[in-house]
Parts: C-alpha cells; sequence; structure tokens
C-alpha cells in the first residue's frame, strides 16, 4: 500500500473539504456522526462494566459507516440499501480483528500512563483544577498518545475499503502519517483554530457584554459543536485517507 507525501498545506484543506463534503448532503453526515456519539456515550456511561470492552471491537465498523456517508456525499450518489456496509459485509472477521487490535491497544495505552504516572498524577485529578502540575501530565498523556493515534487514524478506511489485513493496516497507517506530519500537523492546528481558538474568542467576547450574552454563545457553540464540528471533522479524516493512498491521477504527475 502506497501512501503519497502531501506538502503541508494539504492537510489545512482537508478541514475546508470536510465542510464541503458536509454541505452536500448535511443530513447524512450529521446523522451518522450523532448516532456514532450517542452509542460511545452509551456505551461509555450506560454500560461501565462491558462498554469499555465492546466499544474498540465495534468501533472500526463505526467509523467505516460513517465514512460511508462522507464517500457517498463524495461521489454524489445516493443512499442505496447497504451503502453504509460498504467494507463491512463480507468482511466482518477481518473487522472484528481489527477492532481486537483496538482493545489491545488500548490496554497498552492504559498500562503505559498508569505505569508511568504511578504514584502521582491519577485520571481523577483533572477534575481538580488547573494546578501547572496537571497541565503537564495532560501534555505527557497526549504525548504518549500521539503514536496509537497514528497507528489507529485510517486502519478501518484500509482494512474495509482496500482489503489490508488488520496487523498491516496500523502498520501502513503509522508510516503514512509519519510521511505526511506535516499535513497532519496543518490540520491540527486548523482543527485547534476551528474548535478552540474562534469559540474560545466568542465566549471571552461575549462575557465582556454580559452574563446573559455568555450563556447564549455557550449553548451556541455547544450546539455548533455538535451539529456542524463534529460531522465535518469525521468527513476531514475520510479526505486525508483519500488524499494520502486515492490521490486523483493528475496529482501524480
Amino acid at each position: 500500500m502506497q501512501a503519497c507525501r502531501l506538502p503541508a498545506r494539504r492537510g489545512a484543506f482537508w478541514l475546508v473539504a470536510g465542510y464541503q463534503l458536509f454541505r452536500r448532503n448535511p443530513p447524512l453526515l450529521t446523522a451518522l456522526t450523532l448516532t456514532y456519539l450517542l452509542v460511545v456515550q452509551v456505551s461509555v456511561q450506560l454500560l461501565p462494566e462491558v462498554g469499555p470492552f465492546l466499544l474498540p471491537l465495534a468501533l472500526p465498523a463505526m467509523v467505516l459507516i460513517v465514512a460511508n456517508g462522507a464517500r457517498i456525499a463524495d461521489q454524489g450518489n445516493r443512499l442505496l440499501p447497504g451503502a453504509l456496509l460498504h467494507g463491512i459485509k463480507g468482511n466482518g472477521v477481518n473487522m472484528l480483528r481489527l477492532g481486537g487490535l483496538h482493545l489491545i491497544g488500548a490496554f497498552i495505552f492504559i498500562g503505559i500512563v498508569l505505569l508511568l504516572e504511578s504514584g502521582g498524577v491519577t485520571f481523577a485529578d483533572f477534575e481538580k483544577g488547573d494546578d501547572p502540575e496537571l497541565i503537564w501530565a495532560l501534555l505527557r498523556l497526549l504525548l504518549l498518545a500521539i503514536p496509537f493515534l497514528m497507528a489507529f487514524l485510517f486502519p478501518p478506511y484500509l482494512t474495509g475499503w482496500d482489503g489490508v489485513p488488520a496487523g498491516k493496516s496500523l502498520f501502513f497507517s503509522f508510516v503514512a502519517c509519519v510521511r505526511n506530519w506535516r499535513a497532519l500537523a496543518a490540520y491540527l492546528l486548523a482543527v485547534i483554530a476551528v474548535a478552540v481558538a474562534l469559540p474560545g474568542l466568542a465566549l471571552i467576547l461575549a462575557a465582556t457584554v454580559s452574563e446573559s450574552a455568555s450563556q447564549v454563545v455557550q449553548v451556541v457553540v455547544r450546539m455548533l459543536m455538535v451539529f456542524l464540528l463534529a460531522p465535518v471533522l469525521t468527513a476531514s479524516v475520510y479526505v486525508g485517507y483519500r488524499d494520502i493512498f486515492h490521490p486523483p491521477m493528475d496529482e501524480h504527475a
């Protein structure tokens, strides 16, 4: 599986292209993304004993269902019966294997975090305040998560659509992210600007006006996060996969 090396500016384009895909079929992408988020929330909160074990197993299939919505919007196709199961139907064993790797990866990540943070900051401590030690612990957590995020970013697409074995899909995803770290960094900066900086600025400005204005802006920001930004982000990851592994022919020239 060949992963193209893209320029940094292409990463910022993914977010724009994700929004363009969203505009082609807002109801479909919104419904799929909200369903995905609802399943995740139900699994974690309402099924605390088995949810954390079942969720990683189902996560690749869930991701691919949402990605199929972005793929349908990208290709301008109608939503036909079974279209959302493309890459899953008849490929259940490989997707389940990938889910098993997700579960193993989650255990390994948690084990590493617990080992490194043994006797120090715990996960519950993050709710206690903005102590500098908590901030550094969060930064360490994010740094530890980067290799796992790189390895598990594209496997659902690779295994579901391209028929890559589960284990190899993790390797190809990691290599693709390494080759395109500049584009991914630009994408991350664009996401931070849209998801953190702009809402934060709006909340600060609203707070200077009045408390009621601040509350209204908070509600608006939350709705935009759920009904606009979340579907755009899922579509933008699909765009990243498409650009790296299946770029248009004219980009090869």
